[in-house]
Protein backbone atom coordinates (compact mmCIF):
# COMPACT_ATOMS: atom_id res chain seq x y z
CA UNK A 1 0.00 0.00 0.00
CA UNK A 2 1.48 3.34 -0.97
CA UNK A 3 1.64 6.18 1.55
CA UNK A 4 -0.32 8.50 -0.76
CA UNK A 5 -3.52 6.43 -0.46
CA UNK A 6 -3.09 5.43 3.18
CA UNK A 7 -5.53 7.13 5.51
CA UNK A 8 -3.76 9.30 8.10
CA UNK A 9 -3.96 7.94 11.66
CA UNK A 10 -6.33 9.51 14.15
CA UNK A 11 -4.99 11.87 16.85
CA UNK A 12 -5.65 9.10 19.40
CA UNK A 13 -3.44 6.67 17.48
CA UNK A 14 -0.70 9.29 16.96
CA UNK A 15 -0.74 10.00 20.71
CA UNK A 16 0.33 6.40 21.40
CA UNK A 17 3.57 6.92 19.49
CA UNK A 18 6.70 8.94 20.13
CA UNK A 19 8.75 10.43 17.27
CA UNK A 20 12.54 10.32 17.48
CA UNK A 21 14.20 13.08 15.46
CA UNK A 22 17.78 14.05 14.74
CA UNK A 23 18.90 16.84 12.41
CA UNK A 24 21.93 17.22 10.17
CA UNK A 25 22.38 20.92 9.47
CA UNK A 26 24.64 21.99 6.59
CA UNK A 27 25.93 25.55 6.89
CA UNK A 28 27.96 27.52 4.35
CA UNK A 29 30.80 29.36 6.08
CA UNK A 30 31.05 33.11 5.47
CA UNK A 31 34.44 33.05 3.74
CA UNK A 32 35.23 35.08 0.62
CA UNK A 33 36.89 32.08 -1.04
CA UNK A 34 36.40 28.33 -1.24
CA UNK A 35 37.76 25.88 1.32
CA UNK A 36 40.61 24.40 -0.74
CA UNK A 37 41.24 27.04 -3.42
CA UNK A 38 41.07 30.79 -4.03
CA UNK A 39 37.87 30.85 -6.11
CA UNK A 40 35.20 33.29 -4.85
CA UNK A 41 32.09 31.99 -3.06
CA UNK A 42 29.89 34.89 -4.23
CA UNK A 43 26.29 33.98 -5.06
CA UNK A 44 24.70 34.68 -8.44
CA UNK A 45 27.76 34.55 -10.74
CA UNK A 46 27.20 33.13 -14.26
CA UNK A 47 27.31 29.29 -14.20
CA UNK A 48 30.75 27.66 -14.11
CA UNK A 49 32.72 30.91 -13.80
CA UNK A 50 33.84 30.73 -10.14
CA UNK A 51 35.93 27.61 -10.79
CA UNK A 52 39.54 26.45 -11.12
CA UNK A 53 41.39 23.11 -11.54
CA UNK A 54 41.08 22.37 -7.79
CA UNK A 55 37.29 22.74 -7.45
CA UNK A 56 36.77 21.20 -10.91
CA UNK A 57 38.61 18.11 -9.68
CA UNK A 58 41.11 18.11 -12.53
CA UNK A 59 43.99 15.60 -12.36
CA UNK A 60 47.07 16.82 -10.49
CA UNK A 61 45.31 19.73 -8.71
CA UNK A 62 46.01 19.78 -4.97
CA UNK A 63 43.80 21.21 -2.21
CA UNK A 64 45.14 23.83 0.26
CA UNK A 65 43.04 24.28 3.41
CA UNK A 66 41.69 27.79 4.18
CA UNK A 67 42.72 29.05 7.61
CA UNK A 68 39.70 31.38 7.73
CA UNK A 69 37.32 28.46 7.14
CA UNK A 70 38.92 26.54 10.01
CA UNK A 71 38.58 29.51 12.37
CA UNK A 72 34.91 29.97 11.51
CA UNK A 73 34.31 26.25 12.06
CA UNK A 74 36.07 26.45 15.45
CA UNK A 75 33.85 29.40 16.41
CA UNK A 76 30.77 27.38 15.49
CA UNK A 77 31.98 24.47 17.61
CA UNK A 78 32.67 26.72 20.61
CA UNK A 79 29.31 28.50 20.27
CA UNK A 80 27.56 25.12 20.27
CA UNK A 81 29.38 24.07 23.46
CA UNK A 82 31.56 21.48 21.72
CA UNK A 83 35.03 20.27 22.60
CA UNK A 84 37.54 21.16 19.88
CA UNK A 85 39.83 18.27 19.00
CA UNK A 86 43.57 19.11 19.03
CA UNK A 87 43.87 16.98 15.92
CA UNK A 88 41.24 16.26 13.28
CA UNK A 89 41.56 14.64 9.90
CA UNK A 90 39.95 15.02 6.48
CA UNK A 91 38.62 11.97 4.64
CA UNK A 92 37.34 11.13 1.19
CA UNK A 93 33.63 10.35 1.04
CA UNK A 94 33.23 8.50 -2.26
CA UNK A 95 30.08 8.69 -4.32
CA UNK A 96 29.34 9.41 -7.96
CA UNK A 97 26.99 12.14 -9.06
CA UNK A 98 27.15 14.55 -12.04
CA UNK A 99 27.69 17.61 -9.83
CA UNK A 100 30.58 16.03 -7.89
CA UNK A 101 33.50 16.35 -10.35
CA UNK A 102 36.13 14.65 -8.16
CA UNK A 103 33.95 11.57 -7.62
CA UNK A 104 34.35 12.15 -3.86
CA UNK A 105 33.68 14.82 -1.29
CA UNK A 106 36.40 15.96 1.10
CA UNK A 107 34.79 15.68 4.53
CA UNK A 108 35.67 14.52 8.06
CA UNK A 109 34.70 11.10 9.32
CA UNK A 110 35.99 9.50 12.50
CA UNK A 111 38.11 12.48 13.62
CA UNK A 112 35.85 15.57 13.35
CA UNK A 113 36.94 19.07 14.35
CA UNK A 114 34.41 19.43 17.20
CA UNK A 115 32.20 17.04 19.17
CA UNK A 116 30.09 16.46 22.30
CA UNK A 117 28.19 19.78 22.31
CA UNK A 118 24.62 20.87 22.96
CA UNK A 119 22.01 23.55 22.31
CA UNK A 120 19.35 24.60 24.84
CA UNK A 121 15.85 25.20 23.52
CA UNK A 122 12.53 26.38 24.96
CA UNK A 123 9.27 24.84 23.69
CA UNK A 124 5.90 25.73 25.21
CA UNK A 125 7.65 27.10 28.29
CA UNK A 126 9.69 23.93 28.84
CA UNK A 127 13.51 24.01 28.58
CA UNK A 128 15.30 21.10 26.94
CA UNK A 129 18.91 20.35 26.03
CA UNK A 130 19.57 18.84 22.60
CA UNK A 131 22.88 17.01 22.27
CA UNK A 132 25.21 17.76 19.36
CA UNK A 133 27.27 14.76 18.27
CA UNK A 134 29.76 16.58 16.09
CA UNK A 135 30.57 19.61 13.96
CA UNK A 136 32.75 18.68 11.00
CA UNK A 137 34.12 20.49 7.94
CA UNK A 138 33.62 19.55 4.31
CA UNK A 139 33.46 20.97 0.81
CA UNK A 140 30.16 21.38 -1.03
CA UNK A 141 29.20 19.66 -4.26
CA UNK A 142 28.03 21.54 -7.35
CA UNK A 143 24.41 21.96 -8.36
CA UNK A 144 22.36 19.94 -10.80
CA UNK A 145 19.68 22.05 -12.52
CA UNK A 146 16.61 20.24 -13.80
CA UNK A 147 14.37 23.21 -14.77
CA UNK A 148 14.15 26.37 -16.87
CA UNK A 149 15.91 25.09 -20.00
CA UNK A 150 14.05 24.31 -23.21
CA UNK A 151 15.36 20.73 -23.16
CA UNK A 152 15.08 20.19 -19.37
CA UNK A 153 12.87 17.18 -20.04
CA UNK A 154 15.84 15.42 -21.65
CA UNK A 155 18.93 16.84 -19.91
CA UNK A 156 20.18 18.00 -16.51
CA UNK A 157 22.54 20.95 -16.43
CA UNK A 158 25.44 21.23 -13.98
CA UNK A 159 26.75 24.44 -12.36
CA UNK A 160 30.00 23.91 -10.45
CA UNK A 161 30.25 27.43 -8.95
CA UNK A 162 29.21 25.98 -5.58
CA UNK A 163 31.67 23.09 -5.80
CA UNK A 164 34.34 23.50 -3.11
CA UNK A 165 32.38 26.01 -1.03
CA UNK A 166 33.27 25.56 2.68
CA UNK A 167 30.61 23.88 4.81
CA UNK A 168 30.20 22.67 8.32
CA UNK A 169 27.79 19.88 9.12
CA UNK A 170 26.20 19.99 12.58
CA UNK A 171 24.89 16.56 13.56
CA UNK A 172 22.51 16.41 16.51
CA UNK A 173 21.77 13.51 18.81
CA UNK A 174 18.31 11.93 18.22
CA UNK A 175 16.97 13.96 21.16
CA UNK A 176 13.99 15.74 19.59
CA UNK A 177 10.49 14.36 20.16
CA UNK A 178 8.30 16.63 18.06
CA UNK A 179 8.41 18.84 14.98
CA UNK A 180 8.12 21.81 17.37
CA UNK A 181 11.34 20.81 19.14
CA UNK A 182 13.12 20.40 15.79
CA UNK A 183 11.91 23.85 14.72
CA UNK A 184 13.15 25.39 17.99
CA UNK A 185 16.52 23.63 17.72
CA UNK A 186 17.11 24.81 14.14
CA UNK A 187 16.07 28.34 15.16
CA UNK A 188 18.60 28.33 18.02
CA UNK A 189 21.42 26.98 15.84
CA UNK A 190 20.72 29.55 13.11
CA UNK A 191 20.59 32.44 15.60
CA UNK A 192 23.86 31.43 17.27
CA UNK A 193 25.71 31.08 13.95
CA UNK A 194 24.43 34.45 12.72
CA UNK A 195 25.41 36.11 16.01
CA UNK A 196 29.01 34.97 15.73
CA UNK A 197 29.01 35.78 11.97
CA UNK A 198 30.07 32.27 10.99
CA UNK A 199 27.39 32.27 8.28
CA UNK A 200 24.61 34.46 6.93
CA UNK A 201 22.39 31.34 7.13
CA UNK A 202 20.46 32.68 4.12
CA UNK A 203 18.23 29.72 3.28
CA UNK A 204 17.17 31.18 -0.08
CA UNK A 205 20.83 31.09 -1.20
CA UNK A 206 21.37 27.60 0.21
CA UNK A 207 23.61 28.83 3.06
CA UNK A 208 21.58 26.74 5.55
CA UNK A 209 20.12 23.36 4.59
CA UNK A 210 18.78 20.61 6.76
CA UNK A 211 18.32 16.84 6.58
CA UNK A 212 16.03 15.21 9.14
CA UNK A 213 16.30 11.63 10.42
CA UNK A 214 12.94 10.54 11.81
CA UNK A 215 11.53 7.34 13.26
CA UNK A 216 8.61 6.48 15.54
CA UNK A 217 8.15 4.04 18.40
CA UNK A 218 5.40 3.24 20.85
CA UNK A 219 5.61 5.42 23.94
CA UNK A 220 7.62 3.67 26.64
CA UNK A 221 9.60 1.56 24.15
CA UNK A 222 13.37 1.76 24.51
CA UNK A 223 14.43 0.62 21.05
CA UNK A 224 14.37 3.15 18.21
CA UNK A 225 12.25 2.43 15.18
CA UNK A 226 13.60 2.27 11.62
CA UNK A 227 14.49 5.79 10.48
CA UNK A 228 13.91 7.54 7.21
CA UNK A 229 15.97 10.55 6.17
CA UNK A 230 14.20 13.56 4.65
CA UNK A 231 16.76 15.47 2.57
CA UNK A 232 17.33 19.13 1.65
CA UNK A 233 14.77 20.97 3.74
CA UNK A 234 15.45 24.62 2.99
CA UNK A 235 12.90 26.43 5.16
CA UNK A 236 11.68 26.24 8.74
CA UNK A 237 8.10 25.80 7.56
CA UNK A 238 9.01 22.91 5.26
CA UNK A 239 10.97 21.24 8.08
CA UNK A 240 7.92 21.26 10.35
CA UNK A 241 5.51 20.20 7.62
CA UNK A 242 7.80 17.40 6.39
CA UNK A 243 8.29 16.03 9.91
CA UNK A 244 4.57 16.12 10.72
CA UNK A 245 3.77 14.29 7.48
CA UNK A 246 6.56 11.75 7.90
CA UNK A 247 5.59 10.98 11.51
CA UNK A 248 1.99 10.43 10.43
CA UNK A 249 3.06 8.30 7.43
CA UNK A 250 5.26 6.01 9.52
CA UNK A 251 2.58 5.51 12.19
CA UNK A 252 -0.04 4.70 9.51
CA UNK A 253 2.35 2.23 7.90
CA UNK A 254 3.06 0.43 11.20
CA UNK A 255 -0.62 0.41 12.21
CA UNK A 256 -1.56 -1.20 8.88
CA UNK A 257 0.94 -4.02 9.46
CA UNK A 258 3.66 -2.64 7.20
CA UNK A 259 7.30 -1.86 7.92
CA UNK A 260 9.17 1.43 7.61
CA UNK A 261 11.97 1.20 5.06
CA UNK A 262 15.36 2.74 5.81
CA UNK A 263 15.51 5.16 2.91
CA UNK A 264 16.16 8.70 1.79
CA UNK A 265 13.04 10.72 1.03
CA UNK A 266 12.31 14.15 -0.42
CA UNK A 267 9.59 16.55 0.72
CA UNK A 268 7.32 18.05 -1.91
CA UNK A 269 5.89 21.39 -0.67
CA UNK A 270 3.22 21.34 -3.42
CA UNK A 271 1.67 18.09 -2.19
CA UNK A 272 2.76 18.35 1.46
CA UNK A 273 4.11 14.78 1.25
CA UNK A 274 7.46 13.02 1.32
CA UNK A 275 8.38 10.54 -1.40
CA UNK A 276 11.04 7.82 -1.53
CA UNK A 277 14.21 8.76 -3.46
CA UNK A 278 16.67 5.93 -2.80
CA UNK A 279 17.58 3.36 -0.18
CA UNK A 280 19.57 4.92 2.66
CA UNK A 281 23.33 4.54 2.40
CA UNK A 282 25.42 3.25 5.28
CA UNK A 283 28.82 4.76 6.15
CA UNK A 284 30.65 1.82 4.55
CA UNK A 285 28.88 2.54 1.24
CA UNK A 286 30.90 5.74 0.99
CA UNK A 287 34.24 3.88 1.37
CA UNK A 288 35.70 6.57 3.64
CA UNK A 289 39.48 6.72 3.86
CA UNK A 290 41.92 9.46 5.02
CA UNK A 291 42.43 12.23 2.44
CA UNK A 292 46.00 11.61 1.17
CA UNK A 293 46.46 15.17 -0.15
CA UNK A 294 45.89 16.89 3.22
CA UNK A 295 47.89 16.56 6.44
CA UNK A 296 45.99 16.24 9.74
CA UNK A 297 44.57 19.52 11.05
CA UNK A 298 46.16 20.50 14.36
CA UNK A 299 44.60 23.21 16.54
CA UNK A 300 47.08 24.38 19.16
CA UNK A 301 46.02 25.74 22.56
CA UNK A 302 47.36 29.15 21.49
CA UNK A 303 45.32 29.20 18.29
CA UNK A 304 42.21 28.00 20.11
CA UNK A 305 42.63 30.72 22.75
CA UNK A 306 42.96 33.38 20.03
CA UNK A 307 39.75 32.24 18.34
CA UNK A 308 37.91 32.02 21.67
CA UNK A 309 38.97 35.55 22.63
CA UNK A 310 37.52 36.90 19.36
CA UNK A 311 34.06 35.44 20.07
CA UNK A 312 31.22 37.91 20.76
CA UNK A 313 28.72 37.45 23.58
CA UNK A 314 26.31 34.65 22.65
CA UNK A 315 22.52 35.17 22.46
CA UNK A 316 21.65 33.13 25.58
CA UNK A 317 24.15 35.07 27.71
CA UNK A 318 22.95 38.36 26.25
CA UNK A 319 19.29 37.50 26.99
CA UNK A 320 20.18 36.76 30.58
CA UNK A 321 22.14 40.01 30.92
CA UNK A 322 19.34 42.08 29.42
CA UNK A 323 16.86 40.79 32.03
CA UNK A 324 19.29 41.31 34.92
CA UNK A 325 21.14 44.52 33.99
CA UNK A 326 18.36 46.33 32.12
CA UNK A 327 15.40 44.82 34.03
CA UNK A 328 13.70 43.87 30.77
CA UNK A 329 10.91 41.30 30.56
CA UNK A 330 12.00 37.90 29.22
CA UNK A 331 9.91 38.40 26.08
CA UNK A 332 11.56 41.77 25.41
CA UNK A 333 15.05 40.34 25.99
CA UNK A 334 14.31 37.49 23.59
CA UNK A 335 12.97 39.88 20.94
CA UNK A 336 15.96 42.21 21.22
CA UNK A 337 18.46 39.34 20.87
CA UNK A 338 16.89 37.75 17.80
CA UNK A 339 19.86 39.13 15.86
CA UNK A 340 23.19 40.68 16.76
CA UNK A 341 22.50 44.01 14.96
CA UNK A 342 19.22 44.46 16.87
CA UNK A 343 20.87 43.74 20.22
CA UNK A 344 23.72 46.16 19.49
CA UNK A 345 21.31 48.88 18.31
CA UNK A 346 19.34 48.51 21.55
CA UNK A 347 22.42 48.72 23.78
CA UNK A 348 23.86 51.72 21.91
CA UNK A 349 20.52 53.52 22.17
CA UNK A 350 19.85 52.60 25.82
CA UNK A 351 23.31 53.80 26.81
CA UNK A 352 22.37 57.30 25.58
CA UNK A 353 18.73 57.36 26.74
CA UNK A 354 19.38 56.08 30.26
CA UNK A 355 15.97 54.36 30.08
CA UNK A 356 16.33 50.79 28.73
CA UNK A 357 12.65 49.88 29.05
CA UNK A 358 11.40 52.93 27.15
CA UNK A 359 14.10 52.37 24.54
CA UNK A 360 13.05 48.74 24.12
CA UNK A 361 9.41 49.79 23.66
CA UNK A 362 10.34 52.25 20.89
CA UNK A 363 12.47 49.65 19.04
CA UNK A 364 9.91 46.83 19.31
CA UNK A 365 6.95 49.08 18.54
CA UNK A 366 7.22 52.21 16.41
CA UNK A 367 10.61 51.50 14.85
CA UNK A 368 9.86 47.84 14.04
CA UNK A 369 6.54 48.84 12.46
CA UNK A 370 8.08 51.50 10.22
CA UNK A 371 10.99 49.23 9.20
CA UNK A 372 8.59 46.43 8.26
CA UNK A 373 6.46 48.83 6.23
CA UNK A 374 9.52 49.93 4.25
CA UNK A 375 10.99 46.43 3.86
CA UNK A 376 14.09 47.46 5.81
CA UNK A 377 15.91 45.89 8.76
CA UNK A 378 17.73 47.45 11.70
CA UNK A 379 21.00 47.72 9.76
CA UNK A 380 19.35 50.11 7.27
CA UNK A 381 17.28 52.04 9.82
CA UNK A 382 17.05 55.77 8.94
CA UNK A 383 16.82 56.44 12.70
CA UNK A 384 20.27 55.87 14.19
CA UNK A 385 20.68 54.33 17.64
CA UNK A 386 22.11 57.66 18.80
CA UNK A 387 19.10 59.65 17.55
CA UNK A 388 16.60 57.26 19.14
CA UNK A 389 18.50 57.42 22.43
CA UNK A 390 18.42 61.23 22.36
CA UNK A 391 14.66 61.21 21.66
CA UNK A 392 13.95 58.95 24.65
CA UNK A 393 16.30 61.01 26.83
CA UNK A 394 14.28 64.18 26.09
CA UNK A 395 11.25 62.66 27.91
CA UNK A 396 8.87 64.51 25.61
CA UNK A 397 5.10 64.19 26.01
CA UNK A 398 4.00 60.99 24.30
CA UNK A 399 1.88 62.76 21.69
CA UNK A 400 4.74 65.06 20.70
CA UNK A 401 7.27 62.22 20.55
CA UNK A 402 4.90 60.17 18.39
CA UNK A 403 4.56 63.14 16.04
CA UNK A 404 8.32 63.64 15.77
CA UNK A 405 9.41 60.01 15.36
CA UNK A 406 7.96 59.36 11.87
CA UNK A 407 9.66 62.56 10.71
CA UNK A 408 12.96 61.24 12.09
CA UNK A 409 12.38 58.02 10.15
CA UNK A 410 11.52 59.88 6.94
CA UNK A 411 14.45 62.31 7.07
CA UNK A 412 17.15 60.62 9.17
CA UNK A 413 17.35 63.82 11.22
CA UNK A 414 17.61 64.05 15.00
CA UNK A 415 14.59 64.94 17.13
CA UNK A 416 16.30 68.20 18.15
CA UNK A 417 16.71 69.26 14.51
CA UNK A 418 13.06 68.55 13.70
CA UNK A 419 11.82 70.35 16.83
CA UNK A 420 13.94 73.39 15.98
CA UNK A 421 12.87 73.51 12.34
CA UNK A 422 9.15 73.01 12.94
CA UNK A 423 8.81 75.01 16.13
CA UNK A 424 7.76 71.98 18.17
CA UNK A 425 9.65 72.92 21.33
CA UNK A 426 8.20 71.75 24.60
CA UNK A 427 6.30 74.49 26.43
CA UNK A 428 7.34 74.62 30.06
CA UNK A 429 7.36 78.41 30.55
CA UNK A 430 4.83 79.09 33.32
CA UNK A 431 3.77 82.41 31.79
CA UNK A 432 2.78 80.84 28.48
CA UNK A 433 1.12 77.88 30.18
CA UNK A 434 -0.88 79.99 32.65
CA UNK A 435 -2.69 81.76 29.82
CA UNK A 436 -3.65 78.45 28.18
CA UNK A 437 -4.67 76.89 31.52
CA UNK A 438 -6.89 79.88 32.33
CA UNK A 439 -8.69 79.32 29.01
CA UNK A 440 -9.18 75.60 29.74
CA UNK A 441 -10.57 76.33 33.24
CA UNK A 442 -12.99 78.93 31.83
CA UNK A 443 -14.18 76.53 29.10
CA UNK A 444 -14.85 73.60 31.47
CA UNK A 445 -16.73 74.93 34.55
CA UNK A 446 -18.55 71.63 35.17
CA UNK A 447 -15.30 69.61 35.42
CA UNK A 448 -13.70 72.32 37.57
CA UNK A 449 -16.59 72.06 40.05
CA UNK A 450 -16.29 68.25 40.07
CA UNK A 451 -12.58 68.48 40.88
CA UNK A 452 -13.19 70.98 43.66
CA UNK A 453 -15.90 68.68 44.98
CA UNK A 454 -13.32 65.90 45.46
CA UNK A 455 -13.41 64.03 42.14
CA UNK A 456 -9.64 64.21 41.60
CA UNK A 457 -9.66 61.93 38.51
CA UNK A 458 -11.05 64.90 36.56
CA UNK A 459 -7.48 66.29 36.65
CA UNK A 460 -6.55 63.87 33.82
CA UNK A 461 -9.29 65.37 31.65
CA UNK A 462 -8.14 68.94 32.31
CA UNK A 463 -4.48 68.07 31.63
CA UNK A 464 -5.60 66.44 28.39
CA UNK A 465 -7.39 69.64 27.32
CA UNK A 466 -4.21 71.66 27.89
CA UNK A 467 -2.13 69.11 25.92
CA UNK A 468 -4.61 69.31 23.06
CA UNK A 469 -4.47 73.10 23.06
CA UNK A 470 -0.63 72.96 22.87
CA UNK A 471 -0.50 70.15 20.26
CA UNK A 472 1.12 67.95 22.89
CA UNK A 473 4.00 70.35 23.39
CA UNK A 474 3.30 71.27 27.02
CA UNK A 475 5.36 69.78 29.84
CA UNK A 476 2.87 67.42 31.52
CA UNK A 477 4.31 67.77 35.02
CA UNK A 478 4.40 71.57 34.75
CA UNK A 479 0.76 71.60 33.55
CA UNK A 480 -0.36 69.34 36.39
CA UNK A 481 1.38 71.50 39.02
CA UNK A 482 -0.09 74.76 37.65
CA UNK A 483 -3.62 73.30 37.44
CA UNK A 484 -3.41 72.14 41.05
CA UNK A 485 -2.29 75.62 42.11
CA UNK A 486 -5.11 77.34 40.19
CA UNK A 487 -7.77 74.96 41.48
CA UNK A 488 -6.61 75.08 45.09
Amino acid sequence: MSSSVMAPPSPEVIARYEPVIGLEVHVQLATATKIFCGCPTSFGAPPNTNVCPVCLGLPGALPVLSREAVELAIKAGLALNCAIRPQSRFARKNYFYPDLPKGYQISQYDEPLAEHGYADILVDGHAKRIGITRVHMEDDAGKSIHDDFKDSQRYSYVDLNRSGTPLIEIVSEPDMRSSGEAYAYLTEVKQVLQFIEVSTCDMEKGHLRCDANVSVRLKGAEKFGTKAEVKNLNSFRFLKQALDYEISRQIALIESGGKVAQETRLYNPDTGETAGMRSKEHAHDYRYFPEPDLVPLRVSEKWLAEVRSSMPELPAKKRERFTVDYKLREYDAEWLTQSRPISEYFEDSARISGDPRATANWIMGDLAGLLKGEGKDITTSPVSAENLGELVKMKLPSKLAKEIFPKMFATGESAAAIIEREGLKQISDSGALEEIIAGVIAANPKQVEQYKGGKTTVMNFLVGQVMRATRGQADVSAVTDLLKQKLG
